[in-house]
């Protein structure tokens, strides 16, 4: 007696073989163009190859990025809306390199929308002839790596969804933790579910409108999106799409990331963008692409927030507030490892938080060397820390070669580790005779470290002292990181002490969890603001302690 209503979705999503690319066009699915150029994107295309190159290596690997962007004034714009998310998600590769996807409002229709995705990356996506198809003047796309729903084209977002108001689209990062019981809650109520993606959970979730919740005049959106944020705490940041508007939606804990941008007019310059009128807004899991977009950061989406962003502007429609005695717990491996450096992240960069990890990295783990350095471009910030705390000079010691092919190809360990090694080549002249401490950001498998200290030592290293500027990863994540079985992670396995004689260092540490924490915290700790907003991070991955539990010990 207590069931909300429901209004259920027609899922617009078709099956398709897993290796084959389509393009959606107003929910049409058509084969592919191998004939179309692709859109120039500029250079940041091979950083973000570079990036996820090395997170290859590692093992460790994010779920998606979300953007979403719309136009100001009287529609139709003159922004090129589709091309804005083009180069955000491009910004956003270094969060999932699997499928893409993008989708497009004209604000006129509520029927159809716009759209185009597929599996790979952005730049191979995305060409000429798809992007003329994507008219609109409001939109959202996603960049994809799976933790949830097998890498098939059926799970690709945005997800889209033809509803009895009319079409809906959603593109979401994170992974619900409490996605088995919330799937049994849905199927019971005799709603069919074509993916295992928890988009397309999402978006059935959201067709319960609320009892006590009067939609006479139409459906309500915001209660709606409340409903379900009562239903599933963690872990996910959204961007939902209507004919006319975006919601962007961030969970109670904050632990995934969003920000809000402005896009503000091309003679605007640099400074204070407050007063600049607006000629759109955007909203993305991190701020690395607004300059390119011709954006200005403004802030970040609240832990609970629903924002609406119109074409007159965003405000904040709801906030969903947390049980009391619950902490906000925005990952800390976005500081550590995800997030790209220029990011910014509770009002700093990411890689000013990178530099201050390397600081207190050589305030608990000194060691005599001659010169420090990092494995590129992962520990570079950390290394420049430890080099300005100890006072000791920084030097490149590796050389990348970027045309290898990837190692996550490569199904044995032993020749995974030849492809480590010949990523990079050793600076001779840098290297030999010399004492060296080698800094990078993390440790999950052990298997890559060990070959570059044998490059070091071929190259006539007379020491090789490794430091790991984080804490050592013990825990799967169940929020949206795709972190090994804890069989897999080494630091299960071996202590630091062990794992250097493994590896072939003469010495190994790493920063610890409270070493961390105050890297993290370091700002706010010494702004003397006592306005400063509270802040809470997830260290699940590295202690152990969820901030909503184990998924089987859920109760909500």
């Amino acid at each position: 007696s207590n069931a909300p209503s429901v209004n259920t979705f027609l899922i617009s999503n078709m099956e398709q073989p897993a290796d084959q690319q389509v393009r959606v066009v107003g929910q049409q699915l058509v084969e592919p163009t191998a004939e179309a150029e692709p859109v120039a994107i500029g250079s940041t295309s091979s950083a973000s190859t570079s990036i996820s190159a090395s997170k290859e290596m590692t093992g460790l690997t994010h779920e998606c990025g979300v953007f979403g962007a719309i136009a100001c004034g009287d529609w139709p714009t003159q922004i090129d809306i589709a091309h804005v998310i083009c180069l955000g998600l491009v910004a956003l590769q270094h969060r999932g390199q699997e499928s893409a996807g993008i989708a497009t409002s004209e604000g006129m229709c509520s029927k159809n929308f716009n759209v185009h995705k597929g599996m790979g990356m952005i730049s191979t996506l995305f060409n000429d002839d798809s992007m003329k198809k994507l008219r609109g003047n409001l939109g959202i796309g996603h960049t994809r790596y799976s933790t949830a729903g097998a890498s098939e084209v059926v799970n690709c977002q945005p997800f889209v969804v033809h509803t009895a108001h009319g079409a809906l689209a959603i593109a979401h990062n994170g992974e619900l933790v409490n996605n088995g019981s919330l799937r049994r809650e849905v199927l019971a109520r005799g709603v069919g579910l074509s993916t295992h993606s928890d988009s397309e959970l999402i978006a059935q979730s959201l067709c319960c409108a609320p009892e006590d919740v009067s939609e006479h005049d139409g459906p309500n959106w915001p209660a709606r999106i409340r409903h379900f944020m009562t239903l599933a705490p963690l872990s996910y940041s959204l961007v939902i799409m209507l004919k006319d508007k975006i919601y962007a939606v961030r969970d109670t804990f904050g632990n995934r990331p969003l920000c809000i941008g402005k896009i503000v007019p091309i003679n605007a310059g640099h400074g204070n963008s407050a007063d600049t009128p607006a000629d759109g807004w955007v909203v993305s899991s991190e701020s690395c692409g607004f300059l390119s977009i011709g954006a200005r950061y403004v802030r970040e989406v609240e832990p609970g927030e629903i924002v609406e962003l119109t074409k007159s502007g965003y405000q904040t429609v709801d906030i969903v507030e947390r049980p009391d005695f619950k902490r906000m717990a925005f990952c800390i491996f976005e500081y550590v490892y995800f997030a790209r450096g220029d990011s910014i992240f509770e009002g700093q960069m990411v890689y000013t938080v990178r530099l201050q990890c390397g600081r207190q990295l050589w305030r608990e783990a000194p060691v005599e060397a001659d010169i420090v350095s990092s494995v590129p471009e992962s520990g570079t910030a950390a290394a420049h820390g430890y080099a300005r705390e100890s006072g000791l000079d920084f030097a490149e010691v590796l050389c990348r070669n970027r045309y290898v092919g990837r190692t996550f190809i490569q199904p044995s360990t032993r020749l995974r580790k030849l492809g480590v090694a010949k990523k990079f080549g050793a600076l001779s002249e840098n290297v030999s005779g010399k004492r060296l401490v080698l800094i990078d950001d993390s440790i999950v498998r052990g298997n890559t470290i060990g070959p570059i200290i044998k490059l070091l030592r071929d190259a006539g290293a007379k020491e090789v002292h490794i430091r790991i500027a984080s804490p050592p990863l013990q825990y799967p994540c169940y929020m949206g990181i795709n972190i090994p079985t804890r069989e897999e992670l080494i630091a299960n396995k071996l202590d630091a002490n062990q794992l250097a004689r493994h590896v072939g260092a003469d010495s190994l540490a790493y920063l610890s969890v409270d070493g961390l924490l105050q890297a993290v915290q370091d700002k706010n700790q010494g702004s003397g603001d006592e306005k400063t907003k509270p802040t809470g991070h997830c260290t699940a991955c590295l202690t152990g302690q969820y901030p909503g539990g184990l998924p089987d010990e859920l109760s909500w």
